[in-house]
């Protein structure tokens, strides 16, 4: 079981941490929404909680909830900035499909 980040969603995080000014590394889990189930939640994590899974990636914390796990294991998590637009992408192996406007997926 792993989820990493590439090289730039590293980077973006680790930079942000440090404007922020606190922070251990990022949380990411699922939830139930959407036409095709279920999105991402993605927030900056203060604190582990007890239940946590925690990946380490190019020296930055990812956070799992046990339950979001088996929906994202094997993810890798990239940063990319294509004109004016930039944000985080999800590479989820496990996704079935995705639903028109890329905002939900289904396993």
């Amino acid at each position: 079981m792993a989820i990493t980040l590439t090289e730039a969603a590293a980077r973006h995080v680790s930079r942000y941490l440090e404007r922020r000014g606190k922070g251990i590394g990022l949380r990411l889990g699922v939830k139930t929404t959407g036409c095709s189930g279920l999105a991402y939640k993605l927030e900056y994590a203060d604190d582990p909680l007890p239940e946590d899974v925690v990946f380490e990636s190019h020296g930055v914390q990812v956070l799992v909830d046990p339950r979001s796990l088996s929906y994202i294991d094997g993810t890798e998590l990239d940063f990319a900035r294509e004109g004016l637009n930039e944000g985080f992408r999800f590479n989820n192996p496990n996704v079935k499909s995705e639903c028109g406007c890329g905002e939900s997926f289904k396993v």
